[in-house]
């Protein structure tokens, strides 16, 4: 049985990996912004709840004080930001910025005297960075960024591994599900495999980067070759 801590793990691709893995067996603690929240969904399937605010980093750690030994770490918070340049918004591009990068470090910087050798990371990144869409000015920044914070991670915690996951379009996340249909069926044609990436596609995904041993600071692209459309 593995201790896994999964930060955003109360909507989307984070709940849905928490879900899996508390039914595996692990002992499984999810955070969100919302206390009841977080609580509610956890005992839904034996795990345990705790409030935590990426966008409020001064506020990490306390969160985490009675968070023990981590196994595996999965940082899935997001936050969707629809930004551009002619319209440039500072506070949301500076929630956002703060939240995936200072909001990501923090936790890995209060957890480090937790994690062990045998421990391992995911980061959540996102395949903006490489096709970037009007709207998409932090997004795109902070997902690239996303590599910087695994490659600098993977060498100062060592031998604790690190690794990131960039999901294309999840056609069954909540996100893409409030799409109108004629959008996820363009994108179906611009993607080779011919469907979009499920939620379990990425599950899978992170889980195979938690557990392979070898896999070391390596970013994971699950989009069923869409950038190649």
């Amino acid at each position: 049985m593995s201790s896994v801590l999964v930060v955003g793990g109360t909507s989307g691709i984070g709940l849905e990996f928490a879900r899996a893995r508390a039914e595996c067996g692990d002992d499984v603690v999810l955070t969100g912004r919302d206390a009841h929240r977080a609580d509610t969904l956890a005992k839904e399937f034996g795990a345990r709840g705790l409030a935590l605010d990426l966008s409020r980093p001064l506020e990490v750690a306390a969160a985490l004080a009675d968070m023990g030994r981590v196994d595996h770490l999965v940082i899935a918070g997001v936050s969707r930001d629809d930004n551009k340049v002619t319209e440039y918004d500072i506070d949301a591009a500076l929630r956002l910025v703060t939240l995936k990068l200072v909001g990501y470090t923090e936790v890995v910087h209060t957890l480090r005297t937790r994690l062990h050798d045998d421990s391992a990371i995911v980061l959540f990144g996102g395949q903006a960075k490489e096709r970037p869409y009007p709207g998409a000015t932090t997004v795109a920044t902070v997902n690239a960024g996303v590599r910087g914070l695994m490659n600098s991670l993977a060498v100062e915690l060592a031998p604790v591994r690190v690794n990131a996951v960039h999901p294309g379009v999840v056609g069954d996340s909540p996100y893409w599900q409030a799409k109108p249909e004629k959008v996820l069926t363009t994108l179906r044609t611009e993607t080779p495999t011919g469907r979009l990436t499920s939620m379990a596609d990425v599950v899978d995904a992170v889980d195979f980067l938690l557990r392979n041993r070898s896999v070391n600071a390596v970013e994971l692209t699950v989009d069923g070759g869409w950038l190649l459309g």
